[in-house]
């Protein structure tokens, strides 16, 4: 028996492809199944199920594809109503997958169809369950994401969790191998673990949500309480994933059209397309097609895009470093943008030295602000984190404006005089001060290098540090 955990920081997810004697499953796989199905060929085997653990809210699975390609069923839980063909398992019911089985242990509360698969392996002894979004290393599923769906509340769901958790889960061995969809970084919970697997005895010990002696009551207290917002394109990839989607083959395709600066520029006035240039901040700064809109792709870029970016089905014409559009176009659809609609061939410079109009963005160092809040301590300061990481640790005097909430932090900024903008590390100020730039804000400059540059000089006055672990 194989296990593979094959997991995505960019999106802090896990994927798994399990194979016993020439036989083999995957569990809540991406969007891209072409490696899925090269293990398979690899180890000789045949991809028997496709496990889909709940719909997805934060991406877009491969479900479809991968069985479209291999005759593999796909395989829900309980109550789960697909707009396509799918076997509904009943709780308890176990699928024969070369020497090991696999049981379908129905845990509601996340979302209703939301379910676990325990590992029995060819000795009858329970080894390993992959518990989706239901149970996390730290936390478990927030209760929040399914309340139009379910007709619930989110303390209701909240309450189902509580009985899943205690009945379907915690009733098993300690010594089985929790193996959950997300880790740290994911918005699919809200405490979770830069571990991405433990045993379900350590979770029991040390993760707050299985306290032994916990009331109802507390856990959904504890559970609902400091929830942000989910990202708005999450109910827009549950409906790709329910309903149904085209073959990432076909995204590809339309996606990876080179268009020379003249056709980019056609394109861009002709259509309704956002321009989304995912060069690294510093190399955007100098130069960019106007209006142009910067996630850089070395970064948490799929997160971001589906935060910054309402509508899954905006076009997008893109503008990369050569030879990274298909990844770029690859990544876009695990989160469910499927409408680009092609890149700039040859990237930024073939537009400039097409003679194009360019644009850029001023950015100064942490000791020229220094300088400059010193010489003018009235000058406009703004922070893009997040609030728990400003309420954490921050410049005094410099404004909250987080990079999450941009149109709500954007009325903050002044546009008639110059204001600078940071965040942690440069990342996501750039995305900000790019959003506001292509809004007309023409007077907001970038610091390099954010808070760590910042504390790193030693000119600045800092609020005390609170352990951001005590934060909601």
């Amino acid at each position: 028996m194989k296990i593979e955990q094959i997991y995505t920081g960019c999106l802090a997810q896990g994927a798994y492809y399990i194979e016993s004697n020439g036989e083999a499953v995957v569990i809540d796989p991406l969007r891209e199944v072409a490696p899925y199905i090269e293990k398979a060929k690899n180890d000789n085997a045949k991809i028997k199920y496709v496990f889909e653990t709940h719909f997805h809210a934060d991406f877009v699975s491969g479900h479809l594809d991968l069985s479209e390609k291999t005759g593999a069923p796909i395989v829900y839980g309980p109550t789960a109503e697909p707009n396509f063909k799918a076997h509904v398992a009943k709780d308890g019911e176990e699928f024969k997958v070369g020497n090991i089985s696999f049981k379908v242990l129905h845990t509601p509360g996340h979302t209703m169809e939301s379910s676990c698969f325990l590992l029995i392996d060819e000795n009858g002894k329970e080894k390993a369950l992959f518990s989706g979004d239901t149970l996390f290393i730290g936390d478990v599923g927030r209760p929040d994401l399914a309340q139009k769906a379910a007709h619930m509340t989110q303390e209701q769901l909240a309450e189902t969790l509580f009985d899943s958790l205690r009945e379907k889960v915690m009733s098993l061995p300690d010594d089985v191998i929790v193996y959950p969809a997300h880790g740290a970084g994911s918005a699919c919970g809200k405490n979770m673990s830069k571990e991405t697997f433990d045993t379900l005895g350590h979770q029991k010990e040390t993760n707050y949500a299985l306290r032994a002696n916990m009331t109802k009551a507390e856990f959904v207290k504890e559970v609902t309480t400091g929830l942000m917002p989910p990202p708005a394109y999450f109910p827009m990839n549950v409906a790709m994933n329910k309903k149904g989607y085209d073959s990432i083959d076909t995204v590809i395709e339309r996606g990876t059209h080179a268009l020379s600066p003249r056709a980019f520029e056609v394109a861009a006035n002709e259509t309704d397309a956002l321009i989304l240039d995912t060069r690294d901040a510093q190399t955007f700064s100098e130069g960019f097609v106007p209006n142009s809109i910067n996630i850089g792709i070395d970064g948490s870029f799929a997160p971001w895009v589906g935060a910054m970016i309402p509508d899954v089905k905006q076009q997008i014409l893109l503008v990369c470093e050569n030879g990274r559009e298909e990844e770029v176009v690859t990544r876009l659809a695990r989160v469910g943008y499927d409408n680009c609609i092609g890149f700039l061939e040859g990237g930024f410079e073939a537009w400039k030295k097409a003679g194009m109009e360019t644009d850029n963005i001023e950015r100064v160092t942490a000791d020229q602000l220094a300088e400059i809040m010193t010489s003018n301590p009235e000058v406009p300061v703004f922070d893009s984190r997040k609030i728990s990481e400003y309420q954490s640790e921050h410049v005094l005097n410099v404004t909250n404006a987080p990079l999450d909430t941009v149109n709500d932090s954007m009325l903050m900024i002044p546009k008639d005089k110059t204001a600078y903008v940071h965040c942690a590390g440069g990342y996501r100020s750039m995305i900000f001060a790019s959003i506001l730039r292509a809004r007309g804000y023409d007077k907001l400059i970038d610091v390099v290098g954010g808070m760590k540059a910042i504390k790193e000089s030693g000119k600045f006055e800092l609020s005390e540090y609170v352990c951001p672990t005590t934060l909601l």
